[in-house]
């Protein structure tokens, strides 16, 4: 009787526990496959219920429900109340993020970019206004791989580029096209395998990690390794402002904590780990790897730098922003300063977590922030 008594109180208290649960819907707008399906939304739906204790749990959304287009009317209406949001799709409505974007070219480190573009939004005084404008809250960003060239045709020189039709994934991979003579295509990520197979494209400028990710192993017939900089201008975990009001303050906390420890996870696995298996699942299918020759690599280098520039004055045009020039340099500045943490932290993943956590999110009063 006192064990089956037990058991009860014990089912009791199961029952208590899963009614007390604030339980988040939450969308990467992306395929299990990507790492921020499986890596970004999966870790966090694990990480919130350890860091909150059992307070906090999420149900995810895949891409049947709420693709990366459409994330923007799902945060909004609420189907959705943490998303993946990448703000390149929406850069009139996010131009100081647009703006980090903007910089994509100079990228060379994933975690530093990442941390750099989340030590910016978060401190950034007009970047929370146009948050709180659009009707989220923002909890920090991820990076990619440096991105390559994964071409149908070698490419070991300017040369060999001009004229070749490349999915570009945002303006400065496009300018940076232009400048070479390609032809860039503003082709969703989802769509590059069908664009490939049917001819509509002759490449991507994108991460090592597509191969796998959307299965361009099957298509691509050589990579060359010309540094394009990063894909960081993301807002990996992007919280409805209605949700976010509902929650306490210790539990915007813990939902911080939660997606902050995602977010470096997100960014080892894109940024890392996933080209590293990615390499040798080309190597495999027999993918050529060409190195620039030095003329081209150089070429890139100077544009990517020259690119800066071009940034400040897109920005300052597009958007509004006298000041455009500055915040380019603040943005540097911040790559600079994480470059220096990741290379002081090895690239250990959990000491850059814990600097982040010491350089950003320790100082944020999450009794206003997002408020």
């Amino acid at each position: 009787m006192r064990r089956i008594l037990s058991l009860l109180v014990g089912v009791a208290a199961l029952a208590a526990t899963t009614v007390d649960a604030r339980e988040l819907r939450v969308a990467p707008g992306a395929p299990p496959a990507h790492p921020s399906n499986s890596y970004m939304y999966q870790k966090l739906a694990e990480f919130l219920p350890e860091v909150s204790g059992g307070k906090l749990t999420a149900q995810v959304l895949g891409p049947e429900v709420v693709t990366l287009g459409q994330m923007k009317d799902a945060l909004q209406s609420q189907l959705v109340e943490v998303g993946n949001l990448l703000p390149l799709y929406f850069p009139a409505d996010l131009p100081n993020m647009s703006l980090a974007g903007e910089l994509a070219l100079s990228g060379r480190e994933p975690h530093a970019m990442a941390a750099a573009m989340t030590e910016y939004i978060v401190t950034c005084e007009t970047c929370q206004q146009e948050l709180k404008k659009f009707g989220v809250v923002y909890l920090g960003s991820g990076s990619s791989d440096v991105y390559a060239l994964l071409t149908t045709k070698p490419v070991h020189n300017a040369e060999d580029v001009k004229g070749l039709r490349l999915r570009s994934g945002g303006a400065p991979f496009s300018r940076w096209a232009e400048n070479f003579g390609a032809v860039p295509a503003n082709i969703g990520v989802g769509d590059t395998f069908e664009s490939m197979s049917q001819g509509v494209i002759d490449g991507s400028m994108a991460s090592i990690g597509d191969l796998l990710s959307f299965r361009l192993v099957e298509l691509v017939k050589s990579i060359t390794l010309v540094p394009l900089g990063t894909y960081h201008a993301t807002s990996d975990f992007t919280v409805a402002n209605p949700a976010w009001e509902s929650l306490s303050v210790d539990e915007r906390k813990q939902l911080a904590t939660a997606a902050n420890m995602a977010n470096v996870v997100f960014t080892q696995r894109w940024g890392y780990d996933m080209a590293a298996e990615a390499k040798a699942a080309a190597e495999k299918a027999g993918i050529e790897f060409i190195e620039p020759d030095a003329a081209f690599a150089e070429a890139s280098q100077d544009f990517a730098e020259a690119d800066k520039e071009t940034a400040a004055k897109v920005s300052q045009e597009r958007f509004g922003f006298a000041d455009a020039a500055e915040r380019v340099a603040r943005f540097s500045s911040l790559v600079e300063k994480w470059n220096g943490i990741v290379k002081d932290a090895k690239g250990d993943p959990d000491a850059i977590t814990a600097r982040l956590d010491e350089e950003i999110w320790s100082k944020v009063d999450f009794a206003t922030y997002g408020m």
